[in-house]
């Protein structure tokens, strides 16, 4: 009786600390994003007044996409270090903006790679179950458990090179080059399986160039700025004992 209330004790104890374990077995996670892309430099804009990093200027006209893919590894269950590559395009144009009078117009291209941390303030409960298995509660109460939602900020660059028309390219001012990035912004996640997360990220990027648009005047008093705003998967890799991810 007493061995029988013993072994019961060490299976309680033992099941919530293994629980609490159980994302070291997927440390490793693949994800790929796509999206919207919203750039802020010099040519086009429709906002005079205080414009606190170009949102005000958001437009149709002006949107283009962008597609990454990033590996991120969990040092913690609530930090990530994660290593992103970014394709973009970016489009500026004075047509029906505040500077209609210059009608220039720019096309430009960019890669950027960067490195970057996810701290999630918010964690799931869904990934503690070994076999998922969604509680019998509402639809409501299941969602809201299995979504994390998180902050990341980080370091990068943005090799870029612009196509403008003949009114922009006549004032000789470079219109490619590398610059560095500051990326920064917030992100959450459903838990989808023990394998797959569906999730949304927005983030902005500023960069020490005022060029990315291929221009810039005596009047700018800021440097370009761009955002993202991407639908996400994630794909979770099993970690071998070596610590490097399963591809079997």
């Amino acid at each position: 009786m007493k061995r029988s209330i013993l072994v019961l004790l060490i299976i309680c104890l033992a099941v919530p600390l293994s629980h609490s374990q159980l994302w070291k077995m997927r440390r490793w996670e693949a994800t790929a994003g796509v999206g919207p892309s919203f750039f802020f430099g010099d040519v086009g804009g429709f906002s005079q007044t205080k414009n606190i990093l170009g949102i005000k200027d958001m437009s149709y006209m002006q949107t283009r996409f962008d597609i990454n893919g990033n590996v991120k590894y969990r040092i913690t269950r609530k930090l990530n270090a994660r290593v992103s590559m970014t394709y973009a395009l970016f489009h500026a144009t004075d047509e029906r903006g505040s500077n209609e009078g210059r009608l220039m117009e720019a096309t430009t291209s960019i890669f950027e790679p960067a490195v970057m941390a996810e701290y999630y303030f918010i964690k799931n409960y869904s990934e503690n179950s070994y076999l998922f298995i969604r509680r019998k509660e509402s639809f409501i109460f299941n969602l809201l458990h299995s979504l994390d939602f998180y902050a990341f900020g980080g370091v990068g660059g943005a090799a870029y090179s612009v196509k403008g028309n003949d009114l922009l390219i006549s004032h000789n001012l470079p219109t490619s080059g590398f610059t560095a990035v500051t990326p920064a912004g917030l992100g959450a996640t459903l838990i989808y399986s023990p394998n797959l997360n569906f999730g949304l990220e927005v983030g902005g990027r500023y960069t020490f160039t005022d060029y990315l648009d291929g221009y810039t005047s005596q009047y700018s008093k800021a440097k370009d700025v761009y955002y993202f705003l991407n639908l996400t998967i994630t794909y979770k890799l099993k970690t071998g004992p070596n610590g490097l991810p399963r591809f079997r």
